[in-house]
């Protein structure tokens, strides 16, 4: 009888088997439709001795409905989806899952009804309607897409559509994309980056797994470089995949690409519509799609032919997903490109140490940029100590930095100034009770934002109107904003520099790739004289004129008992820093800190990466932590405190005796309360010779909980809150 065994994407049911008529044919990999009770799912046909489960009977099976008009998951991404499953600890089904990113994009060719603007005006006009026409012009979307960005309901839209104010155009959701051109134009680069170019170009001809970091100053002309093997694989009929790890990084990204190549690239990440994602889906899966643009989700895509992976800015931790599967996109892009038999390059230039260690072992090769593009030099460091220099009362920028940001103001050269902390004060207290505003959600202070007028959670997002008198004492006008907070600071260089022009970089100001975009065009129009921003603005800006950097509190990032507190100081800091002097005109940083004598900061002043990075590593290595150690976290969580305290210490008093494995733990997690549930945490200190996966199932796997409670297992923590 024809059987198969089917990988659906709800992990409680396990592999189920099906029938398969006669007639229908189902390779490994097809995406096929079948019935399950009442209803029909979505499953990948899988091969049975991979997906171990209890037989059945024959006369039980029932039959396959239909196989999805799409091409089927390769047999690489296949062993991928195994692999990513196996390592985090994770379900197949939720791996599976993120391959199909487009539920629509499984039915077959067809066309869609999407709205504009027509130019008339409606017979009546109300508030919301204003709002709605004003907020859509220049859109084309469908009526539930453009509700959410006019912030209006369906009807408004509707009665809209009615009156002819919203015209329908009929569109063709599969139309091809615009071809690039690998010999669109020739950049010029220098003799260094032709020979990494050149390396990087004979990778992707010989179609094998190469694990590549491409090591270089900021300035350096990574991109431009990486570029040319890009145009390799294109000749070659073959996909790229570009990793970023910011969606407000996509827009100046996507210009130089289509200045290359001469069309912009396919772009992938969560703010896309429904219609262009199923588009975008079908043309990667059907090999349409050559160059794809992406957030760490991009890289589970079925890519019929792909022929080269780029991770930028590697060493971001932003690649590394918290919830869900908790998988780092930089480690699974390596995996793919190993099971696709295909080069990766890893773009950075500040390497994570993990990195580093892979490639001092001769596990990854490394390519040098040492020095900046066409003759521009590094900039230069100083400390600002603020145990000397202090700020005015009530100020947060020393004297130093101010006398700095006058000349540049008066030299008519930009200003960029980091603080990785939103919003405009961290902690809001009653200054006649002491009451310190709370989130109800988590053990989280609310953040002051003035611009929004909004007191929020940076961590579940709720937001409450500050209220004109204290929950606590009914005293009127008593708030005090304690701490700084990036729109403070902006509030104080337009008291210091009135005549300053003054913007705002953060994921509140910059929160689409458009936004990202105006943004970008202002500053290189120098509309803006000083930037304010988090650590969005550390990476991939390209502004001549912007010539002092000024990172406002550099001991922020070492606060808090963060396991690699110290390398992510040193490389927030070290690529803010490389945002000075890109241009013809020399750069300064000024770097205020309390901690001068730190080793993270004393590296960033004497500018020696390989300093730090070796008393890092030999830190690390003492401790047994990564590289030379494996850390794994189990999270525990519930919305009854008992209920999760409880389990958490089951799992603590079933802990494995293993002579590599040490488990810390249980205790709460320092954000004991998250979007309201109680947490608790367990950390493993393993040696890497351990099995620590293999350990983690065998432990949990005999154990049972109670309903309301969460057990999540996050390998290679980078988060420890």
């Amino acid at each position: 009888m024809n059987r198969v065994r089917l990988l659906v994407f709800n992990a409680a049911l396990g592999p189920l088997d099906y029938r398969v008529p006669d007639g229908m044919t189902v390779e490994p990999g097809a995406m096929v439709l079948a019935p399950l009770g009442p209803r029909q799912i979505v499953g990948i046909a899988w091969e049975e001795d991979r997906l171990p489960t209890e037989p059945v009977a024959d006369a039980k099976l029932r039959p396959l409905l239909q196989v999805l008009p799409v091409p089927p998951v390769s047999f690489e991404l296949r062993r991928l989806i195994e692999w990513t499953a196996d390592y985090y600890c994770a379900s197949l089904a939720s791996v599976a899952r993120m391959v199909i990113a487009s539920g629509g994009a499984l039915s077959g060719p067809r066309t869609t009804t999407e709205y504009r603007l027509s130019g008339l005006e409606p017979d009546r006009m109300t508030a919301k309607r204003e709002q709605a026409m004003d907020a859509l012009q220049g859109e084309q979307a469908t009526i539930r897409e453009l509700a959410e960005l006019a912030d209006v309901s369906d009807g408004v839209l509707r009665g809209l559509v009615n009156q002819g104010v919203l015209e329908p155009v009929e569109v063709d959701i599969d139309r091809p994309y615009p071809k690039a051109d690998p010999g669109h134009a020739q950049v010029e680069l220098s003799a260094v980056q032709q020979d990494v170019a050149a390396e990087l170009v004979t990778a992707v001809e010989k179609r094998e797994f190469a694990p590549i970091l491409l090591d270089g100053v900021t300035g350096s002309g990574k991109t431009e470089t990486y570029f040319e093997p890009i145009a390799a694989a294109l000749r070659a009929k073959r996909q790229t995949l570009v990793l970023l790890p910011e969606i407000a990084l996509t827009e100046a990204f996507l210009r130089r690409f289509e200045d290359r190549f001469g069309a912009p690239p396919i772009v992938w990440h969560s703010s896309l519509k429904s219609t262009e994602r199923r588009r975008a889906w079908r043309a990667i899966a059907e090999g349409r799609a050559q160059v794809v643009v992406g957030a760490r989700s991009a890289l589970f895509l079925p890519y019929a032919a792909l022929g080269l992976i780029v991770v930028d800015e590697a060493h971001e931790i932003s690649f590394k997903q918290d919830d869900g599967v908790r998988y780092n996109a930089r480690d699974v892009a390596v995996m793919r490109a190993r099971f696709e038999g295909i080069p990766v390059v890893l773009a950075s230039a500040t390497p994570a140490l993990e990195t580093m260690q892979m490639a001092e072992s001769g596990t990854y090769r490394k390519l040098d940029l040492p020095s900046r593009f066409g003759g521009a030099q590094m900039p230069d460091i100083k400390l600002v100590n603020l145990t000397e220099e202090k700020p005015e009362p009530g100020r947060w920028l020393a004297p130093p930095l101010t006398r700095e940001m006058f000349k540049r103001l008066e030299k008519q050269e930009q200003t960029l100034l980091f603080l990785n902390r939103r919003g405009y004060a961290p902690l809001t207290l009653c200054r006649n009770c002491g009451f310190r505003f709370q989130c109800d959600n988590c053990s989280a202070w609310l953040v002051e934002h003035r611009f929004s007028r909004k007191l929020a959670c940076h961590h579940c997002g709720h937001e409450t109107a500050p209220p004109a008198t204290c929950p606590e004492c009914g005293e009127k006008d008593c708030l005090v904003a304690c701490g700084p907070g990036v729109e403070r600071i902006a509030d104080e260089v337009a008291e210091i520099l009135p005549d300053a022009r003054v913007a705002v970089a953060t994921s509140d100001t910059l929160s689409s790739p458009e936004k990202a975009a105006q943004f970008v065009a202002s500053a290189e129009a120098k509309e803006i004289d000083v930037i304010v921003g988090t650590q969005l603005v550390t990476k991939g800006f390209h502004f001549p004129d912007l010539t002092l950097v000024g990172v406002v509190d550099a001991d922020l990032g070492l606060e808090g008992g963060d396991l690699r507190a110290a390398e992510r100081t040193y490389q927030q800091v070290a690529q803010v820093a490389g945002r000075a002097g890109r241009g013809e005109k020399p750069g300064e940083v000024l770097i205020q800190t309390r901690h001068p004598e730190a080793p993270v900061i004393a590296a960033l002043a004497d500018g020696d990466r390989d300093a730090f990075y070796e008393a890092e590593t030999e830190a690390r290595r003492h401790a047994g932590a990564p590289p030379f150690g494996r850390w794994a976290a189990i999270i525990v969580s519930s919305e009854d405190e008992a209920e999760a305290k409880e389990a958490a210490r089951a799992i603590g008093g079933t802990r494995p005796d293993h002579p590599e494995i040490a488990v810390l733990g249980p205790a709460p997690a320092p954000m004991a309360l998250l979007r309201g549930r109680y947490r608790y945490r367990l950390l493993l200190n393993a040696r890497r010779s351990a099995q620590v996966q293999d350990v983690i199932r065998q432990w949990l796997g005999q154990l049972q909980f109670p309903r309301g409670v969460r057990v999540s297992v996050d390998i290679d923590p980078y988060s420890f809150v």
